[in-house]
């Protein structure tokens, strides 16, 4: 392009800058040929259409811009282009946007899933799970947040009612899971079981039964049978009475049940008594009491009060936790918040005073600027006690903890807990202070005392014994002869073999062949006269196959204490089948009687204060499930 054309192009592109700047858009347009074409300012009607280009009139009746890209296409072919490239772009852009769906998709979307199908069947059943498992209230389902999440997730599925998961889902899954479960005990031999009893936020009393076993797998198994409404006065008798019929409910046989796991409440242990059951003391619950017996000291008594009070200064005003936390900052000192103390859990006294030892700094920080909460702050003293305190109960916290298991075995731990106690945690030392002294000596004496029962004894030594871990190792040297002549006893009850019955061979129908006898027969008719009677020769021999089974395991060397022992018992049942037997009769029983604890507290997350209205059926039933699914 020579100069005198660029210099003619650009006259005409700043004449057609004013003359745009001449005329008004056209109103409501739509299109982008409008972008070229206006009218006069005092043409209110928008009859006359000017081109901005070359000032020219176009005709375009009722807006019809088909004139209109004529003229610039005729006239104006760069301006004409431009348009066209814009109105390509344009049609792409749309067309990925709003893409049409095919007949085809949107009718299958819009087709709902059968009742019966099994697409609508398995959703239903994923439902139902959830709201058992996690015990989550049937309303959940009516709610815009669950059934949007659905609709996200399929848009042909529609969730059923709240009625029909609460009359119908639920009681399914309930029939379905409680037929596994007497499945599953049909082919136990031995179990043991826990059981205690809760109060809901209504004060509807109720009582809790769960079995331990452990399958022929050595699995460790844990089911709760009944979360049972019980209005009936908590008497001995009624309580007995209660338990035996839990038992008969799920067809199992008292003398099938090893031992029953309790707290020391007199009306449980004089039910286990009437039934003639054998009981095993929680061994929280009975240090729980110990530690009680321990703590009646002023010193503790005014040091404990101490700690609530500067616990409540902390819990009740939001600027001092406000400060406590900034000052845990300053001193880079962990972010916790103060703990206070549960009269019926001596771990949460524990707990209290830790917390209060750790962030001692950070509370002094706090209340030394505030003149009337500086006096709740330990003296040296306080703290002395608090230290005492700490170290006595820190390791039997920790004990009990590891003793509550479900799991895996407990109940062979208790006796060298006991011995531990006696020989390490508790024992008295040179540099411990007469305070904890004191505090060490009355936890070790009532556990001593309340541990003397020779039912208890008893069943502990054969429990540990069976354990490959400690055997006997921990036994009194008296009783070892007594437990090892017990075990005989119990494995010769045992029938690890079973014989086959004879065969009975069919003849034909005409008479037997009479058939003369054989050399040899004479020889054994013979032998047989002289010979010794074979049954004594049977107990003999089974005699010499039960010592000989217990003396090889005992001769073993143990195993390491952190070994699993029914991981080496499941390697090692072949080689002895009869003891393999007792340990699973006499391992499966729990410790502590925290598995019917941990029901009540599935309990407490579905008898919430919204649902607090559940009928007993209904509260049994979910905990039932929440429990074994």
């Amino acid at each position: 392009m020579s100069e005198a054309e660029a210099a003619e192009a650009e006259q005409c592109a700043s004449e057609s800058d004013k003359n745009t700047n001449v005329f008004v858009p056209k109103r409501g347009a739509y299109s982008e040929v409008w972008a070229y074409f206006g009218f006069k300012p005092d043409d209110e009607t928008q009859q006359t259409i000017y081109c901005k280009q070359c000032l020219a009139i176009v005709c375009a009746p009722k807006g019809n811009t088909t004139n209109l890209s004529n003229h610039l296409k005729r006239n104006h072919i760069q301006q004409y282009e431009t348009l066209q490239k814009n109105k390509t772009a344009q049609s792409q852009s749309t067309c990925n946007q709003t893409k049409q769906t095919s007949i085809e998709v949107t009718l299958f979307n819009a087709t709902l899933y059968p009742t019966t199908s099994l697409r609508h069947k398995e959703i239903t059943e994923a439902i139902t799970f959830h709201l058992a498992k996690d015990m989550a209230p049937v309303t959940t389902v009516e709610k815009e947040g669950f059934k949007k999440l659905i609709q996200t997730l399929d848009k042909r599925y529609q969730v059923p009612s709240r009625n029909y998961f609460s009359h119908v889902a639920i009681p399914a899954l309930y029939v379905k899971c409680r037929e596994t479960v007497e499945t599953e005990l049909r082919d136990v031999l031995n179990f043991a079981a826990t059981s205690d009893l809760w109060s809901s936020r209504a004060m509807k009393p109720y009582m809790s039964l769960m079995i331990h076993f452990i399958n022929d797998d050595f699995q460790m198994n844990s089911r709760c049978l009944q979360t049972v409404f019980f209005p009936e006065d908590h008497t001995g008798e009624a309580l007995a009475q209660g338990l035996k019929d839990a038992l008969i409910n799920w067809k199992l046989e008292e003398k099938n049940l090893v031992c029953i796991t309790t707290d020391n409440g007199s009306n449980i242990v004089k039910a286990i008594s009437i039934n003639h059951w054998t009981r095993l003391q929680c061994f929280g619950h009975r240090l729980h009491p110990a530690i009680e017996n321990a703590m009646k000291d002023q010193r503790i008594e005014r040091a404990m009060g101490l700690c609530k009070k500067l616990v409540g200064c902390f819990s009740y005003s939001w600027r001092r936790k406000r400060e406590l936390s900034e000052a845990q900052k300053q001193l880079c000192l962990p972010d916790h918040k103060l703990k206070t103390e549960c009269p019926t859990r001596w771990g949460s006294r524990q707990a209290m005073v830790r917390r209060i030892l750790e962030q001692q700094a950070a509370i002094t920080h706090v209340l030394s600027s505030d003149c009337k909460a500086r006096h709740l702050f330990p003296t040296w003293q306080d703290r002395e006690v608090l230290e005492a305190v700490d170290k006595t109960l820190t390791p039997l916290a920790d004990f009990t903890d590891a003793l509550s298991g479900e799991q895996y075995v407990s109940v062979s731990s208790v006796k060298p807990a006991l011995h531990l106690f006696q020989s390490s945690v508790l024992a008295v030392k040179e540099e411990d202070s007469d305070l904890f002294c004191t505090i060490k000596s009355k936890i070790m004496g009532y556990l001593e005392e309340k541990y003397q029962d020779q039912k208890t004894q008893d069943l502990l030594d054969i429990a540990t014994t069976l354990d490959p871990r400690f055997k006997m190792t921990y036994l009194n040297e008296d009783n070892k002869t007594v437990v090892q002549n017990r075990l005989k006893n119990e494995m010769s009850k045992l029938t690890t073999v079973k014989k086959s019955p004879p065969t009975i061979t069919s003849s034909s129908s005409g008479p037997a062949k009479k058939t003369g006898k054989t050399l040899g027969s004479f020889f054994k008719a013979a032998q047989s006269e002289g010979a010794p009677d074979p049954a004594s020769d049977s107990q003999q021999q089974q005699s010499e196959s039960l010592s000989l089974e217990l003396h090889s395991y005992l001769f073993l060397g143990n195993t390491d204490s952190e070994d699993d022992p029914l991981g080496w018992w499941k390697a090692h049942k072949e080689q002895y089948l009869r003891l393999s037997a007792l340990a699973k009769k006499y391992l499966c029983i729990p410790a502590t009687s925290s598995p019917s604890e941990r029901v009540f507290s599935r309990g407490g997350n579905i008898v919430t204060c919204r649902r607090s209205a559940l009928k007993p059926q209904n509260v049994d039933r979910l905990v039932f499930l929440a429990k074994n699914l």
